[in-house]
């Protein structure tokens, strides 16, 4: 990923928010995690002029409060937070979610695997991905 910039988890499970600090440490990603446990605490941090906009937005979609469909739906109608990539992390194999999620404009859709290795595997392949890919400049 770029690595000068945070990672924002929007995830409410603990044992998650563990399982991806873990995956960071052991793959060497060096980009620091930002954590919201759900929707409206994610859009409280990226709408405070406090934190670092984020490389990159990993959403789970079943959240209290807000959940992660709000969110996206709240954010790609914000002209300043619609271009931060968003990849959903989910449990959710339901086809209208994945369609849901892919019309407004995710980057990408992963089932959360229950397997810690094959959960870093998914991280491995995300921060991949990110670290080779071109986004449009700030100023576009």
């Amino acid at each position: 990923m770029k690595k000068y910039k945070p990672v924002l988890l929007v995830e409410d499970d603990r044992v998650n928010v563990i399982a991806f600090q873990r995956a960071f440490k052991d793959l060497k990603i060096t980009n620091r995690i930002e954590h919201a446990w759900d929707g409206k605490e994610a859009l409280d941090f990226l709408k405070s002029t406090e934190h670092e906009q984020p490389a990159l937005i990993l959403l789970d979609l079943n959240l209290p409060r807000m959940s992660g469909l709000e969110f996206l739906k709240t954010i790609k109608q914000d002209k300043k937070l619609k271009m931060i990539p968003v990849v959903v992390l989910t449990s959710s194999r339901q086809d209208q979610d994945k369609i849901e999620c892919f019309n407004l404009g995710v980057a990408g859709y992963m089932i959360k695997p229950a397997d810690y290795l094959e959960f870093v595997e998914v991280v491995r392949t995300i921060d991949l991905y990110w670290t080779l890919s071109e986004n449009p400049s700030e100023e576009c």
